[in-house]
């Protein structure tokens, strides 16, 4: 039972990280923009939900390696985003479910491959 939980949890928590942060491309559509302007808007809007789904089919095959791709895009968004300024609080509920997740995956592949020896 532990098995499956540790095996389905980074899984469903990285779907819906990645459906939160395609939320936020919905405000292209109250900016006022034409039709051209706002598909241009949303594909750019969407990079990010591209990339989490590209790390989604990784990490689905590859726990390994997709569990330390996740951990460096987590210290990349640290370094990227710049965060100086602000409370540490609030730079932690984009960072946490990152390192969470990234976390899960290689715990859930150690453990796979500790009783694949046994």
């Amino acid at each position: 039972m532990l098995k499956k939980i540790l095996y389905w949890l980074p899984r469903v928590l990285l779907i819906l990280f990645t459906v939160l942060i395609s939320i936020f491309a919905v405000d292209v559509f109250f900016e006022g923009y034409g039709f051209p302007e706002v598909l241009v808007a949303l594909f750019m809007h969407l990079v990010p939900t591209f990339i989490l789904i590209g790390l989604t089919i990784l990490a689905w095959k590859k726990e390994l390696i997709g569990g330390i791709v996740i951990l460096a895009l987590g210290l990349f968004t640290i370094f990227f985003f710049n965060y100086n300024n602000g409370e540490w609080y609030e730079h932690l509920l984009i960072q946490g479910p990152i390192f969470l997740i990234g976390a899960l995956f290689l715990i859930n592949y150690w453990v796979k491959n500790e009783n694949r020896k046994r």
